[in-house]
């Protein structure tokens, strides 16, 4: 079956949520995992992300991305589009919660699909650059 531009990009879009969600069991598993075997929360949560973030990154290279090319500078791009969504998600929560008042829970869901679409975009056109299909 041929996809048109615009049918290929919403099937890469609903990749990358699966890869988000299946990223957050791997990251919370860990976690998990290491919190139980007496690493401090820090440390765990750290490693965790880690863990996590290649787990996302090899997944949207080969799946979401239709085996984009990988190396160095791919993994570096998307180390830094990570470090972009934390910062986002962070900052986007933050202002919710000050300013319009919002419960932490509200205001995550409020801002998590404008940090999963933008890391979306830049994942495609800057990390594994994906070339317009329309």
């Amino acid at each position: 079956m041929m996809l048109t531009g615009g049918h290929r990009e919403l099937l890469r879009f609903g990749r990358f949520v699966v890869v988000g969600g299946a990223n957050t069991v791997v990251t919370l598993a860990v976690f998990v995992l290491l919190a139980g075997a007496g690493v401090g929360p820090l440390d765990s949560t750290v490693l965790a992300f880690v863990v996590g973030a290649v787990n996302s990154y090899l997944l949207n290279r080969r799946w979401t991305f239709d085996h984009a090319r990988g190396g160095l500078s791919s993994g570096a791009r998307y180390a830094a589009v990570q470090v972009y969504g934390l910062g986002l998600n962070t900052a986007g929560v933050a202002l919710a919660v000050s300013q319009a008042g919002l419960a932490p829970t509200a205001a995550e869901l409020v801002i998590l699909p404008v940090v999963t679409a933008s890391t979306f975009l830049l994942s495609r056109g800057w990390v594994f650059r994906v070339a317009r299909t329309d």
